[in-house]
């Protein structure tokens, strides 16, 4: 029953651009992949990050530096993003991870503000205006993704890549470190953990495909602005993996299809967008602390189901 239901999800994910506007579908692709790396940290080692907007954006504007500027293929404009947000993940978390709670996630807040700082103020990011009219490029040189459809498809290759790679992480010894961690780090320590090595660690893997989210958004739309890097952007993750459910492999996906699709939905409404979120996010807090695939698996589990 799981492997059919992987196979129907599969085929809805390859025929989905035929039926949806594919830039919508790119962009839930890009922020299901950030909530999924906010959710190695948060969901799975149990560390609040404000500050995740700092890899999301600084990627953005790295990659489209590299592609623009530059010259480098798609591949590699990512792939340098993705490098720079890894990098400043470690910066920041070997700061960061020496603290515990809400001194961490103020830690991290204030460190990337710092970043937004440095991203409105540096040469290389055109300030305000940001970095605009920035090239798909040719992907190895070869096959030009100027085409939606077929961006559509490299952005979904780039996703399933990066997933697997964090469920690889998730499900390894290392992993189960984390969720030891997570639950008691006392207890961990007292097994022999150097523990505040496994945090930087899963710090930087989190900042990482955070930058490979980030780097690929700035392909799809071909523009990186402050808006990636600003402190709301740390806010949407955080009510993404919430509301699809913390320390669920899936939730993040679906939380950022529904945050996504209800901004979308209520762009007309313009200034009323952000009230709507912060309400749905409250009822959330209060209501759905397990969020919807937290509450689905709840429920299989009890009727015998899973």
């Amino acid at each position: 029953m799981k492997y059919l239901t992987y196979i129907i999800i599969g085929a809805l994910v390859l025929l989905a651009p035929f039926y949806f506007y594919p830039t919508i579908l790119m962009q839930i692709l890009c922020f299901a992949l950030f909530a999924s790396a906010f959710n190695l940290l948060f969901g799975y080692t149990g560390l609040l990050s404000f500050g995740h907007a700092a890899f999301f954006g600084f990627a953005a504007y790295i990659s489209g530096f590299a592609a623009k500027e530059m010259g480098f293929t798609p591949e590699f404009a990512i792939l340098s993003g993705a490098l720079m947000g890894g990098f400043l993940g470690l910066a920041i978390g070997a700061l960061a991870v020496r603290q515990q709670g809400i001194i961490f996630a103020m830690i991290t807040f204030a460190l990337a503000e710092v970043v937004y700082f440095i991203c409105l103020r540096a040469p290389f990011t055109g300030g305000e205006d940001g970095l605009q009219s920035v090239p798909r490029g040719y992907l190895f040189g070869l096959i030009d993704l100027s085409s939606s459809l077929r961006m559509y498809y490299f952005v979904l290759a780039i996703f399933i890549i990066s997933v697997l790679g964090l469920y690889r992480i998730i499900h390894s010894p290392f992993g189960q470190v984390l969720k030891a961690i997570r639950e008691n780090e006392n207890r961990a320590i007292s097994m022999g953990y150097k523990t505040q090595q496994y945090k930087l660690l899963a710090f930087v893997l989190s900042a990482f495909f955070s930058g490979v989210a980030g780097a690929t958004k700035t392909l799809v739309f071909q523009l990186a602005t402050l808006t990636d890097v600003h402190w709301h952007k740390s806010g949407e993750v955080v009510l993404m993996t919430l509301l699809g459910g913390l320390g669920t492999f899936t939730g993040p996906w679906v939380g950022s299809a529904f945050v996504i699709a209800l901004n979308d939905g209520l762009a007309d409404i313009g200034e009323w967008v952000p009230f709507i979120l912060g309400a749905v996010f409250v009822v959330c807090v209060l209501l759905f602390r397990k969020g919807i695939i937290g509450y689905i698996d709840l429920y299989l589990r009890k009727t015998g189901k899973q």
